[in-house]
């Protein structure tokens, strides 16, 4: 087919030939041309030119082989001579014959791509006849011309390929003269036509897609990217951050815009996507997309609020680290846009991009960023699409900041755009580029301008098109520092055509300007979305691009359109402004592509998972980057999808979507719900382009960290009770603060972590492709036996949703993945002989894409999903079964073994033998519950057995993997630990659930001893010949023993277990275990009934199954909760079942030795549940089942769980690690107490009652009917107090005044010396004992007297209050230098005249009271502190202010917005309730908003929250010396909803809490020990109130219950709040004076009485002379005291640590019991003194003989006690 001569054109060198390699450059080697027949001899010519070949025929398939070995030889060049008449067969350009075009085309670029030079020839010579038949010969006037226009036909065909071209290659052929002439004038044509026409790049591009049919152009090309390309998806700041004035935020302009509603609908981004609160969420969609690279951009207005650098918000700042760190912990790096439209709004106050001030604002804020974040992020885009800001934002107004200015501010922001950027890249490459190594670019915009039609008009007008949108930006970049001639000589037209109109202004660089642009950029950012058509169109003197360029665009209305009617579906347009882009701007200067943004909009509305045109978006516009890359040579490194989420989308707010994942953002929760597209492209990625990847990879033995033995050991029988009770012995009787104590640490590395599901559960397709029924496929068609009729036929169609399945596993990074096989999928009836090669397919595809994504596949063999045909042959009640299910068995290792390293055979055999074969509520429904459930237990072990040894024999030499089965078990706790029965009881359950299985395969083969003696005893009694449990011959007891590598368990929850004698018929395996069962009470319920949270129950049964079976490798292969089908995303209890669950796990393996190998959460997503169907979920994803795509929407316990396991558990941070070093010199080390708490006295001396001696004494009141009649008894025994005081050597004591004691009616008339004498004696005790007072003038206990005039309500008593402080002061100022003037008066308002539990117990204007109250006693703290202030401070030198107790508030999920929200409201309406008015001078406009709204929705004139008046704002504001602290605990807020007409203060707050499961508890229901949130308090206070001197004037901690003076709870307690205030002063810096243990003694706590004790000493209340007893946690505090903190350890022993001799000294501890035995009963000591009193009465004899049994309870009591553990760790303690 084609023949070539060899001609060597010798012009330089010595004569000879040259190798390949010699070949001297000015040296051609010229080749061809192709004929049309073979010739052999290549030292011919061809014997004519008819048998040159001339694209008649089509190109042979070798040629490309061929033109590979000519340039092996080293061939230059190859000669193509073109055939005129086949080309243009009339001679008219406008109808060529495309086939040969095409033909032609496909020649010259297979030479360039053998790196061959073409060397064309146009024309022979004579005159082809069809064309002469036409024009004459070359003597006509007309043929010159027609062959000019032939030629400048090829020109623009072939020109991109053709550097070298012969007009005639025989002209020596034309013989006659004017023949020759004429061709000579044709050649003189052609000649000037190729010298004078520059065909500029855009022309070039055209060009080389001319020839493209349609067919041709959107051809889908097959094949995969290069190694090493980059795969993203992108976000912009003001889209989907949200958090608009969050942490010091600045607004932005598109805050503004949104606010002044210029937005659709009026909507706003000021929550957004909520990303702000959700860096967690968004990287965990990352994770599932596979991504490479994330883009985004960083608000400048949240780092500088102002826009500049001085006023830097810190938090803003974090919040970026966070993200960057997030990303990187993922492995995805951050590519970050320094700005995307989001201008702080102070700096377009000052004109914006239109002031050249804002060039230096801009550098410095991109140098803020590279020295911050630069270390990290190593790709950066200055500015993304910037046109868009120029045109639309400064041009036509349509975007922010809304300003319509074509003419002049549209070019000027351009220019200041391309100086700031210019200034940007200098400052990175001057100072950052060495060190961070980093690239700096920017993201340009840009259409591909087509032209309308191949006139030259459209095309000049398309080119200016291109210079107009692309080239404004990108010539000066790029090429030269300026901006393009084109655009510039429009301008220049447009001056001189519109005068005197202006219609643009184009500034001018200078030189030194255009020198630093010129170049500054490492790479081409291209933003691409759509194509435009474009003609000329000179619409005279109209502003903007298209008026100015004299420009048209339009649309084809073939393309499909999408939700914005700006673009249009129109792929092939991407090629080629690639093309266009890398000749034009990159290829000479050799820089990459980046594609940084391109996506379609879809409508917010429809199928909005189903985003089928985005699929078809992302499939054919990548193609066409693919295109581009591998067929034209550009050099193209990244494709960036928009966006990760749908966002707020400028001017069209939510109403278009380019999201990957959809957001929900009509729910404050703002789920991100994975869309059809999400799955498309994640697995495009996967793939690397369109051609699948090979993942057959054979499974890895990952499971290191797990000896396979030969042979597990045998082991006796288990005695009876089980030697393992020891773990009731070491663990039952913790105390709860022993056994909620959080544990932190990470767990091994390769410690597997894992989630679970179950076939029948997840996959549907339930008769699809072959697949048979099974046992629930039966049962639940059947209407009735599941709530709402549910199945599972569809489920989550995982069946089709495979690569849907392996994102979520990706999002979760879990290291394997628990599912099972769905036996009548692959055997539809059970056999080998059914097999469905389909099912095995899917099974495959499946356990490929897992290896893929490194995650080990751990494959259930049977779980529950019996073929039906099976059951129909009578299912586990067959032995046959036991050979049927080893096949099944034997075919899947053999098939998927060589991946598959875990095999669990069967899952939770007691559930089967039981439920389905005992109880009959799940499928086979077999109600036979004393004899079936042995015999399928029998049968089902002797399976398992027998598959055990298939693999052992025939798989494990090669595939080395793991077999085991799944055994089930709640942990049972005895209802008396202390009684033996009871714990024998608890070993027996065990052994009849767990050891059932468990006693057989781990130990010796056959049933627990506990099981067969209660069995076979009952058997007896029930009149039977023999056991109803079956056994083991010899032989088989051999065989099952042994047979699991590892112990897999299945745990959810625990019950308290108790002895019953169970009654004989009907015989029963439940009845055979003789005992009861019910919830643990404590423990937080879920969704299933009886099945609670107990978190602790975990840790015990890892330590049983340790103990009792030889410490195994222990894999969890189940542990999860249920919620409601209610819940959703926001799914809290999952959170801490998570948290408290899997710490308890780690408890295990660290504290106890445990060989806890892997954790798997059950269960990946919400699943069909059984029985339960759809109504609960046990997911880390919800799924859908209303939607027929199952979308899976991921939980916050998702990124929880995630979270985890990326920190491979709970590794200790700085919040919970020890601070050593000292508060300054001077500090106040104080402990508190409260007159009415403890004084008593309540009726002597004169004192009047005070509302709490009112209150106290109305029935049901108080608990226990308890009052402060007597209390401590400190009226009386204050120097005994005192001395309590000096040996805690506190440095300050902290009391109150009982008002009613001095002023016994409230006021000035009666003054009580009685009363104040006794303070005088108090206080000199005090200063005699060098502690100084720190004195509380209100503690709650005002005189009745005065509430029977209204008290707080009463306006009046704002003078009472400042008379009696008169009084206090002029009395006691001269030894007091310390007053507080309220405590806590959010008690008072609130509890007192609120809720009404606190006197004086108001509570029937909820939502007027507590606010008036409030009112005056804020009012009255001004009039208090300004008479000291202003009479007394100048002689007694003291300070006054107010202490306000506030329960530190976290969001219950941190990353709601709304939640947060709720925060805020939280804090205002409890601290700032008070706080605000007196550090700021009024209530906060929070509060006063959320009452006076709700106010007014009730119909109200006016706000019920009262007003203060500007003098009185003023007379408040600042009235205080310091800020007085109370904390004591930490709350979890989410926002409640109350009904409109409900006028209460908790309403008016629209709050409610709830506490996190993994705090630990104290004797006050309310009060969880939180000691971070102490520190974030104080933090608070230092941030919002100008960082005032703090005191905190209480915290502490209550017990109630049995008294243990070894209060190493209270010590904890003590430990980390004043470690956490340590930490506030030394790091946050916080000016903290003091601190006060509340409280010195147990007292009387209100409305709990005396049952909860919050005191350093115990008050024992059982003996008159209520003595003060000392807790260990005293000698603690004053170690604290004495030291002054914490000294470090690392620096040798302190002084301060050894306790003092001499002088006073703390108590030794005394044990004392909390209940004795008398009588035969449990009572408590001052019930028993009673007792003992009464029968002293009666006799002697009685008297002595009780003594002498309360003699001998104590004496044993006390032998019992454990010895000091002083020295011991607290957790080895536990």
């Amino acid at each position: 087919m084609m023949v070539m001569f060899l001609l060597l054109l010798c012009l330089l060198g010595p004569p000879g030939c040259y190798g390949a390699e010699d070949i001297p450059q000015d040296l051609m080697v010229l080749a061809g041309p192709l004929t049309q027949s073979p010739i052999k001899d290549l030292q011919f010519s061809p014997s004519s030119s008819q048998d040159v070949f001339d694209c008649s025929q089509a190109l042979p398939s070798e040629i490309k082989q061929h033109f590979l070995h000519l340039q092996s030889l080293g061939v230059t060049h190859f000669k193509v001579p073109l055939s005129w008449s086949r080309i243009l067969p009339t001679g008219d350009p406008s109808q060529p014959h495309q086939d040969t075009v095409k033909c032609y085309r496909t020649l010259l670029e297979q030479l360039t791509e053998s790196d061959l030079q073409p060397l064309v020839v146009l024309h022979h010579s004579a005159v082809p006849q069809d064309i002469r038949d036409i024009f004459g010969d070359w003597d006509s006037a007309h043929l010159p011309e027609i062959f000019k226009q032939y030629a400048e036909f090829v020109f623009s065909q072939f020109g991109d390929l053709v550097k070298a071209w012969i007009t005639f290659s025989h002209v020596d052929e034309l013989q006659q003269l004017s023949v020759l002439e004429g061709a000579l004038n044709a050649h003189d044509r052609v000649h000037k036509l190729l010298t004078s026409v520059k065909v500029s790049p855009y022309e070039k591009v055209l060009q080389k897609f001319s020839t493209q049919t349609p067919a041709e152009r959107d051809e889908f090309f097959l094949a995969s990217f290069p190694e090493g390309f980059q795969w993203a998806v992108s976000s912009a700041s003001f889209k989907m951050e949200g958090g608009w004035s969050e942490d010091g935020k600045g607004e932005t302009i598109w805050d503004q815009f949104g606010h002044q509603g210029h937005v659709l609908d009026k909507q706003t981004a000021d929550l957004a996507c909520d990303s702000y609160n959700k860096v967690d969420y968004d990287v965990y969609l990352l994770r599932g997309l596979n991504v490479n690279i994330y883009q985004f951009s960083i608000s400048w207005a949240r780092i500088f609020p102002s826009g500049l650098r001085e006023s830097l918000s810190e938090k803003g700042a974090l919040y970026y680290d966070k993200l960057i760190d997030t990303l990187l912990q993922s492995g995805i790096e951050p590519v970050v846009t320094l700005y995307h439209w989001d201008l702080p709004q102070a700096l377009q106050d000052k004109g914006g991009w239109e002031s050249p001030t804002i060039v230096g604002a801009f550098k410095d804020f991109a140098d803020y960023c590279f020295s911050r974040y630069g270390d990290r992020v190593k790709t950066w885009n200055t500015f993304s699409s910037p046109q868009v800001v120029s045109h639309s934002g400064y041009g036509t107004g349509e975007h922010a900041p809304g300003l319509k200015d074509p003419v002049v501010a549209s070019y000027q922001v351009t220019h200041n755009i391309l100086k700031s950027h210019a200034e940007a890249w200098h400052t990175y490459n001057d100072n950052y580029r060495k060190q961070q190594g980093g690239k700096v670019g920017i993201a340009l915009n840009a259409d591909w301008a087509e032209p309308l039609d191949t006139t030259s008009g459209s095309v000049e007008a398309a080119n200016r098109y291109m210079d107009f949108m692309l080239g404004w930006f990108a010539h000066p970049i790029f090429v030269n520092g300026d901006y393009p001639d084109r655009l510039k000589s429009q301008v220049e037209l447009k001056k001189t055509e519109c005068q005197p109109t202006e219609v643009a202004r184009l500034p001018v660089f200078t030189d030194a300007e255009k020198q630093r642009i010129k170049g500054t950029s490492d790479f081409f950012g291209l933003n691409h979305y759509t194509t435009r058509l474009v003609n000329d169109n000179m619409e005279g003197c109209v502003p903007g691009p298209h008026g100015v360029g004299d420009f048209q665009s339009h649309v084809d209305p073939t393309w499909p359109s999408t939700a914005s009617d700006s673009i249009h579906l129109v792929p092939w347009g991407l090629r080629r402004l690639l093309n266009y882009v890398s000749t034009e701007y990159t290829s000479v200067i050799g820089l990459p592509i980046h594609i940084t943004g391109s996506g379609i909009p879809t409508a917010y509305s429809g199928e909005v998972l189903n985003d089928i045109q985005r699929i078809e978006f992302l499939r054919d516009y990548i193609n066409e980057a693919l295109k581009a890359i591998l067929q034209d040579g550009i050099s193209v490194n990244t494709f960036t999808v928009q966006s990760l989420t749908d966002g707020f989308e400028g001017p069209q707010g939510y109403s278009e979507r380019y999201g990957l994942h959809y957001v929900h953002f009509e729910d404050q929760n703002r789920q991100r719900t994975p869309k059809q597209s999400a799955y498309f492209y994640s697995e495009l990625i996967n793939n690397n382009g369109f051609i699948g990847r090979q993942t057959d990879v054979p499974g890895q033995a990952i499971y290191k960290n797990t000896q396979i033995i030969n042979k597990r050991p045998y082991l006796p029988p288990s005695e009876v009770p089980s030697t393992s009770k020891v773990v009731w012995e070491k663990f039952s009787h913790q105390s709860i603060f022993q056994r909620k104590l959080y544990h932190y640490g990470t767990f091994p590395d390769g410690f597997q972590w894992g989630v679970s599901s179950s076939a029948y559960q997840i996959e549907g397709a339930w008769n699809t492709d072959g697949k048979g029924p099974s046992v629930w496929d039966t049962f639940t068609q059947q209407p009735g036996n599941i709530p709402n009729n549910d199945n599972g036929n569809v489920a989550c169609d995982s069946y089709n949703k495979v690569e849907d399945d392996l994102y979520m596993l990706r999002t979760l990074k879990v290291k394997s993945y628990r599912f099972s096989l769905s036996w009548s999928r692959i055997f539809p009836d059970g056999t080998t002989s059914s097999l469905n090669t389909k099912g095995v397919e899917y099974y495959n595809s499946l356990i490929n894409g897992l290896l893929a994504n490194n995650i080990a596949p751990i494959v259930t063999l049977y779980h529950w999903d019996l073929p039906q045909a099976l059951q129909d042959n009578g299912g586990w009640n067959d032995a046959n079964m036991i050979n049927t299910f080893n096949d099944f068995c034997d075919y899947c290792f053999s098939t998927f073994g060589d991946r598959v390293k875990f095999w669990i055979t069967i899952n939770q055999p007691y559930t089967i033998a039981w439920s389905g074969y005992g109880l009959g509520q799940i499928p086979p429904n077999i109600k036979d519950p004393g004899q079936a459930p042995y015999n399928i237990a029998h049968n089902l072990l002797k399976a398992h057995a027998k598959v055990y040894h298939t693999y052992d024999t025939n798989y494990r030499p090669t595939q080395h993997g793991l077999v085991s089965i799944s055994l089930n078990a709640e942990w049972v706790e005895p209802k008396d630990p202390n009684a033996p029965r009871e714990v024998d009881t608890a070993d027996r359950a065990l052994q009849f659930q767990l050891g059932w299985f468990a006693h057989p395969i781990f130990k010796n083969g056959d049933y627990p001893e506990a099981m067969k003696w209660q069995v076979s005893n009952k058997s007896e009694l029930q009149g039977l010949a023999q056991s109803r449990l079956p056994t083991f011959t010899d032989e088989e007891k051999a065989s099952i023993q042994g047979t699991a590598d590892v112990f897999c368990i299945n745990s959810y929850t625990t019950k308290i277990v108790r002895y019953v004698t169970t009654p004989l018929t009907p015989p029963s395996y439940e009845t055979d275990q003789d005992l009861g069962k019910e919830e643990e009470p404590n423990s937080p319920t879920t969704a299933i009934q009886g099945q609670r949270a107990v978190p602790w129950g975990l840790r015990r049964l890892l330590n049983w199954i340790k103990e009792e079976y030889a410490d195994p490798d222990i894999y969890i292969t189940e542990n999860g909760i249920a919620s409601d089908r209610g819940i959703t995303v926001d799914d809290t209890d999952r959170v801490f079942f998570l948290k408290t669950y899997i710490d308890e796990v780690l408890k295990a393996h660290d504290l106890d030795g445990v060989k806890v190998k892997g954790y798997s959460i059950h269960s990946l997503m919400d699943s069909f549940e059984w029985l339960n169907g759809y109504n609960l979920g046990f997911g880390l994803h919800h799924v859908d089942f209303s939607d027929p795509l199952r979308p899976r929407t991921p939980k916050r316990s998702a990124h929880y769980y995630s979270q985890i396991i990326m920190d491979n558990g709970f590794p200790e941070t700085e919040v919970e690690r020890k601070l050593y070093g000292h508060f300054r010199e001077g500090f106040a080390w104080s402990t508190s107490t409260a007159a009415y708490q403890v004084e008593g006295a309540w009726k002597s001396d004169g004192k009047g009652l005070s509302i709490w001696d009112q209150f106290s004494h109305l029935p049901g009141k108080i608990l226990n009917d308890d009052n402060g009649d007597v209390a401590c008894n400190s009226y009386n025994k204050y120097l005994e107090d005192v001395e309590r005081l000096k040996s805690l050597k506190v440095t300050h004591y902290r009391m109150s005044i009982s008002w009613p004691r001095v002023l016994p009616d409230g006021t000035t008339q009666n003054i009580n010396e009685a009363g104040l004498n006794f303070y005088h004696r108090l206080i000199d005790a005090l200063l005699a004992a060098n502690i100084q007072p720190q004195v509380t003038l209100y503690h709650w206990d005002l005189p009745q007297a005065l509430q029977d005039r209204g008290g707080w309500e009463n306006d009046s008593i704002v003078q009472w209050f400042k008379d009696y402080a008169d009084v206090m002061f002029s009395r006691l100022g001269d030894k007091v230098k310390f007053w507080i003037t309220f405590n806590e008066p959010y008690i008072t308002a609130n509890l007192g005249y609120g809720y009404g539990v606190f006197a004086p117990g108001i509570s029937d204007r909820p939502g007027t009271g507590p606010y008036i109250a409030t009112h005056n006693i804020i009012k009255a703290h001004a009039e208090a502190w300004h008479l000291y202030n202003e009479k007394y401070r100048p002689q007694q030198g003291g300070i006054i202010s107010i202490t306000i107790n506030y329960d530190w508030a976290y969001p219950r999920n941190p990353a709601k917005q709304e939640d947060i929200d709720a925060v805020d409201r939280y804090l205002q309406f409890f601290l700032g309730w008070f706080a605000h008015p007196i550090f700021k001078g009024d209530y906060s406009d929070v509060m006063k908003k959320a009452v006076y709204d709700r106010s007014l929705a009730q119909g109200l004139p006016k706000s019920r929250l009262p007003e203060f008046t500007p003098a009185e704002i003023q007379r408040i504001n600042g009235t205080h010396d310091y800020f007085g602290v109370n904390y004591y605990t930490s709350v979890l807020i989410f926002p409640v909803n109350y009904p409109t007409e409900e006028q209460s203060y908790d309403a008016d707050r629209g709050t409610a809490s709830i506490k996190d499961w993994s705090w630990l508890e104290s004797g006050s229901a309310w009060l969880n020990i939180v000691p971070d949130g102490f520190r974030s308090y104080l933090r608070f206070i230092k941030n919002n109130y100008g960082n005032p001197p703090i005191y905190v004037t209480e915290n502490g901690i209550s017990e109630k219950g049995p008294v243990d003076l070894n209060d190493t709870h209270r010590i904890h307690c003590y430990e980390n709040h004043i470690n956490q205030a340590l930490k506030a002063y030394l790091i946050d810096g916080v000016d903290l004076r003091g601190y006060t243990a509340w409280s010195l003694m147990d007292n009387f706590e209100w409305g709990s009485g005396y049952a909860e004790r919050f005191g350093l000493f115990y008050v024992n209340r059982s003996d008159p002379s209520l003595p003060r007893i000392p807790k260990e946690s005293t000698k603690y505090y004053s170690t604290v005291i004495r030291c002054n903190g914490f000294p470090d350890p690392a620096l040798g022993p302190h002084e301060c640590l050894t306790p003092e001799s001499g002088g006073t000294t703390t108590s030794p501890p005394t044990t004392v019991p909390s209940a004795v035995q008398f009588l035969g009963m449990n009572v408590s000591l001052p019930d028993a003194t009673v007792a003992l009193n009464a029968l002293f009465s009666l006799t002697i004899i009685g008297a002595v003989a009780a003594a002498l049994m309360t003699y001998k309870c104590i004496s044993a009591t006390k032998r019992s006690k454990e010895s000091a553990v002083e020295n011991v760790p607290l957790e080895n303690r536990l």
